[in-house]
């Protein structure tokens, strides 16, 4: 399918102060489109020191942040034409060990929050026949033992994604699904609980930011870890 063009597009990107969500918004800003920056703490969010960048302080895990973040599009720009979800949160460990708080959280900030997010953006995307995209990860196709909860939620992300691929087409909203593989972020050190297994050496972040923006401009929906691997973006 055609793609998006990112110039000149008002393209929101939540959690923008994570390693890959700040190199994914830089990306957007790069290519001429005018970025909303989503994320929990303001001062992080200027620091990104992305040029003419729109700041949106909201929590995913708040039903009202889609609230908020569509406020800000309409006032501003009157119109929202991409929706980039980068946050997301990581837990180790047997399924009988891992606390129910951490279950919850896992749940909230990877499926919940995107999905009440999303409920709020879509009739301004579907004015602008825009985009949302959400990075899902690898584990959705490929889970593993000691990461059952954490793998649960990107495949019930990448399970809503390709359901929403129908439902939202006569809206004419192209919802991307992105699972990478794993990627040097940082995030199995700030993970919600225990501790990670032995991994190979990940993706550099920026090799998947580029990876991730080519798909919106190419109309790729479905990006899986092996296409990421195997591409030649970035380094």
């Amino acid at each position: 399918m055609a793609g998006h063009e990112l110039k000149d597009a008002v393209v929101a990107v939540v959690g923008a102060t994570g390693v890959l969500g700040s190199q994914v918004a830089r990306g957007v800003a790069e290519r001429g489109g005018r970025v909303i920056l989503v994320g929990r703490n303001e001062q992080r969010l200027m620091d990104l020191g992305i040029d003419d960048a729109t700041i949106v302080v909201a929590d995913l895990g708040d039903a009202s942040a889609g609230d908020d973040l569509v406020q800000v599009a309409q006032e501003k720009f009157g119109r929202l034409d991409g929706l980039i979800n980068a946050a997301g949160v990581v837990a180790f460990g047997n399924l009988v060990d891992t606390e129910d708080a951490v279950i919850e959280e896992l749940f909230l900030t990877n499926v919940i929050g995107p999905l009440w997010m999303l409920r709020r953006t879509v009739p301004l995307l579907a004015e602008a026949q825009g985009f949302v995209l959400n990075i899902s990860a690898v584990v959705a196709d490929q889970p593993m033992p000691g990461m059952a909860a954490y793998a649960a939620t990107k495949a019930a992300l990448t399970g809503a994604d390709r359901a929403l691929v129908r439902e939202l087409r006569r809206s004419k909203i192209s919802v991307y699904d992105v699972r990478p593989p794993h990627t040097e972020t940082g995030l199995v050190d700030r993970a919600l609980a225990g501790h990670a297994p032995k991994l190979p050496e990940g993706l550099p972040p920026e090799q998947v930011a580029t990876a991730i923006i080519e798909a919106i401009e190419q109309g790729r929906l479905d990006v899986s870890a092996d296409d990421i691997s195997g591409s030649s973006a970035g380094s």
